[in-house]
């Protein structure tokens, strides 16, 4: 038997979407979940908004990809990928996913042995980790390994191009103050440095001529004084 990993476009994100959601914030009131994914400019990308009782309790977009191996049977052909869009301090993470799939559903899984429902779960999970209040957000790829109920399957979860925002929503698509993930801060670091140190170097170029330009003028209407004392009887 060959081990294939397929990437798929999940049907079940929003099942995955809601167990993320009840993780967070544990809903137990009645609760809309709208997907505005047709409202997106990136058609990877997935929106989605929990309501509480009326009441905008968290918003999300996101692009996702769940990469799922399983068994086959041994072949000479090569299947194809399918990219899915979609302290003192309080604190809200998340800490707990939960996948379920059928790899008998062959429009997503080709020749798959021992097919049937697996649940795959997450383990001490602490991921998004962000103060109360803000948002989070993410551009850079992030993954989440969950221990599937296949034996010795491990899925991957590629998070991607991520705001997401519990609790404390004033209107519909309207983020609070963004809480960047360290990759994103890094690189915007690394866009900013470079132009900090040309404006530095820059300063540093205009201090210096303005400094030469001052002693030049100042120097220049001074008398020059021989340094051959031979000529000193020629003064005065």
């Amino acid at each position: 038997m060959d081990l294939r990993g397929r990437a798929f476009p999940s049907v079940y994100r929003l099942r995955v979407l809601l167990m993320l959601f009840y993780t967070m914030a544990r809903i137990t009131a009645e609760q809309e979940v709208e997907n505005l994914s047709g409202l997106s400019t990136n058609p990877e990308k997935d929106i989605f908004v929990v309501r509480e009782n009326g009441t905008t309790c968290l918003m999300a977009e996101f692009a996702a990809k769940f990469i799922v191996p399983y068994d086959v049977w041994a072949s000479n052909y090569v299947d194809e990928s399918h990219n899915a869009s979609k302290g003192p301090e309080a604190t809200w993470r998340l800490s707990k996913v939960q996948f379920v799939y059928d790899s008998s559903e062959k429009t997503h899984f080709k020749d798959a042995v021992s097919a049937g429902k697996h649940t795959a779960n997450s383990h001490r999970l602490s991921a998004l980790v962000t103060p109360a209040g803000k948002s989070y957000e993410c551009q850079a790829q992030q993954s989440i390994s969950l221990a599937s109920s296949d034996p010795q399957k491990t899925v991957t979860m590629i998070l991607s191009a991520v705001h997401i925002q519990p609790f404390d929503i004033i209107s519909d698509f309207v983020f609070s103050e963004e809480h960047k993930c360290p990759v994103d801060e890094r690189e915007q670091l690394e866009e900013t440095l470079p132009l900090i140190l040309g404006l530095i170097l820059g300063l540093v170029i205009v201090v210096t001529l303005a400094i030469y330009h001052i002693h030049h003028k100042m120097t220049a209407n001074q008398v020059q004084i021989p340094r051959d004392r031979s000529q000193y009887k020629h003064m005065g």
